[in-house]
C-alpha cells in the first residue's frame, strides 16, 4: 500500500511544484546570422569603372546586360545573404545630369512611405572625379540603400540594395549593414576608365 501511495502522489507533486513558478513568454527573436568575412578584390569588368567588390558577391554578366555603349548595368548577388546589388550605368552629358540625378533621388524618395528615416551621406573625391550622394533607409523598406556616383561629365552610376524577402527592417539589419560597408567601399574606391 504504501509503494502505491509513492505512486500515486509522485505525479501530483510534479505537477504542483510546476504551477509553483511564474510562466513567461519568451521574447521574440530572430535567427543569429553568421556574416561572412569582410573581403575584397579589385573587379575591372563591370563596365567603363573600375572598383572593389566583396568576395562574398558573384556578378551576373551577361552580353544581354550591355545591349547599347552607353547604358550597362549588372547585378551582385550575395547569395548567403539573400541580397543584390543592382548596379546600372550611364554614359551622360553634362546637360543630363541635372535629369539623372533627380531621377535617382525620385527613385529614392518613393520609399519614403515604408522608410522611417532617409540619411544622405555626400561623397567628394576631387583627385579621381568621384562624386555623389548615398541614401540609407532605416525602417522596413524594400531598399536600405541606395547611391549614385558621377564625375559630373561623362560618367554616372547607380546602386540599389534590395533582399530577396520581405522587408522587416530588425531581422535584416545585421546584413543591411554588412552590405552598406560594402557599398562605401565600392564607392571609396571607384574611379572612372574614360
Amino acid at each position: 500500500m504504501n509503494k502505491t501511495l509513492y505512486i500515486a502522489l509522485l505525479p501530483l507533486s510534479f505537477i504542483l511544484y510546476a504551477c509553483a513558478s511564474d510562466c513567461q513568454p519568451k521574447p521574440y527573436a530572430y535567427f543569429r546570422i553568421e556574416l561572412p568575412p569582410v573581403e575584397y578584390r579589385q573587379t575591372d569588368s563591370l563596365g567603363p569603372y573600375t572598383t572593389e567588390i566583396s568576395v562574398n558577391s558573384h556578378s551576373d554578366k551577361t552580353d544581354s546586360h550591355w545591349s547599347t555603349p552607353s547604358d550597362k548595368w549588372i547585378n551582385l548577388t550575395y547569395p548567403q545573404l539573400n541580397a543584390t546589388i543592382h548596379l546600372s550605368y550611364k554614359h551622360i552629358t553634362p546637360d543630363q545630369l541635372q535629369t539623372v540625378t533627380e531621377e535617382s533621388r525620385t527613385l529614392v524618395y518613393k520609399h519614403v512611405i515604408r522608410a522611417d528615416n532617409i540619411i544622405e551621406s555626400y561623397y567628394e573625391d576631387s583627385i579621381n572625379s568621384v562624386y555623389g550622394v548615398m541614401y540609407e533607409l532605416t525602417g522596413n523598406a524594400a531598399s536600405p540603400a541606395q547611391f549614385y556616383m558621377t564625375d559630373s561629365t561623362h560618367n554616372f552610376l547607380r546602386g540599389a540594395v534590395y533582399f530577396n524577402n520581405l522587408p522587416n527592417y530588425d531581422s535584416i539589419m545585421p546584413c543591411a549593414t554588412y552590405i552598406e560597408n560594402d557599398l562605401v567601399h565600392i564607392i571609396e574606391t571607384l574611379r572612372w576608365n574614360n
